[in-house]
């Protein structure tokens, strides 16, 4: 039997790139497979839900979702490892894992389509991926249809006139505080990549693929951009560091964007599932932010707090969560 996983996904799925890197980091066997409309029929057989990443390992069980899928591969290949041994810093790691899945993805993907330059190369590029080797026309009919498709889905993520300058904003304060943290250190916390380095890149990967935000990442973010660069092939380079040394820089993180806009938004769309309310507006830094019930959102944060409440000794952990406003989001829903 071959060794060989295969993983279905696109370039411009910051959810697949995530698990590439993560496969080629530990250097597991596997094959790159760009979904496309050929080999369509073998990835229904396999998917459980029309979603990529899909994963289907040598016994031919498939996996998906992105986090699940580095949780399962790295109790079957846990070196090296992709957790800090620290408790306390192993889970800021999974937090801010979590922060690039669900709040990241509001940057790309209301960047992606909401400015013209941007859904023109995003949808141009999904097509060109899906039609391999097609006409140019075909490619453009599909390019269209594709466009016409994610524009309106904006909404998803909450991008909208009235939060658009929220969702830009939180972006660009983040790659700020992340080029601080990153001075003089290849990776989030320290010389190898956590589990925190897979689910912010991809999101800033793609990112840097796209005209508008890639134009502002070149011109203020070298050294986001470096280990955007770095994080295609990572190799480890050290070891992780202590929180002391991550602190300084890694906190601000935690205070400003974490703190102050991922957990309140969060928090609120887990409230509103649960009131059975179809959509919620929360006040985030000042500013109202409205957007549908996500029903996935609300699932990933009660595993948040699970892991979380796992832990059997919170001693350092619970005062720097305390510190950086996170712990109160951590228990039961606030109310």
């Amino acid at each position: 039997m071959s060794d060989t996983y295969r993983l279905f996904g696109l370039e411009l799925s910051p959810y697949s790139v995530k698990v590439r890197s993560y496969l080629r980091y530990k250097r597991i066997p596997h094959e790159w497979v760009v979904r496309h409309m050929g080999n369509l029929a073998e990835f229904q057989r396999h998917a459980k839900l029309p979603l990529i990443p899909l994963v289907i390992g040598p016994d031919g069980v498939a996996l998906q979702d992105s986090t699940p899928i580095l949780e399962t591969l790295e109790a079957r290949f846990p070196e090296p490892s992709i957790h800090p041994p620290d408790p306390a810093t192993r889970f800021v790691s999974a937090l801010l894992e979590e922060y690039g899945d669900e709040w990241g993805n509001k940057w790309m993907f209301h960047y992606r389509w909401w400015y013209e330059a941007d859904q023109v190369s995003a949808a141009e590029r999904i097509a060109r991926a899906n039609l391999p080797g097609a006409e140019e026309s075909a490619v453009e009919k599909m390019a269209a249809a594709v466009r016409a498709r994610m524009v309106p889905r904006l909404s998803f993520v909450g991008s909208s006139e009235s939060t658009r300058p929220l969702i830009e904003a939180s972006f660009v304060h983040a790659v700020e505080l992340l080029e601080a943290h990153l001075a003089g250190r290849p990776f989030l916390f320290g010389g190898r990549p956590a589990f925190a380095d897979f689910g912010l890149w991809g999101q800033l990967y793609n990112l840097s693929t796209d005209p508008t935000p890639g134009a502002l990442l070149r011109a203020r973010a070298s050294r986001t951009m470096a280990w955007i660069e770095r994080m295609l092939e990572p190799v480890a380079e050290g070891d992780f560091e202590p929180w002391s040394a991550l602190a300084p820089t890694l906190e601000p993180l935690l205070r400003d964007e974490v703190a102050g806009r991922f957990l309140p938004w969060s928090s609120a769309n887990a409230l509103a599932l649960e009131a059975g309310e179809a959509d919620f507006t929360i006040d985030l830094s000042g500013q109202p932010f409205t957007q549908q019930v996500q029903k996935y959102h609300a699932k990933s944060l009660d595993a948040l707090r699970k892991r979380y409440r796992a832990i059997p000794d919170r001693t350092i952990l619970d005062p720097i969560l305390t510190r950086t406003g996170c712990r109160d989001w951590l228990g039961p829903a606030p109310r």
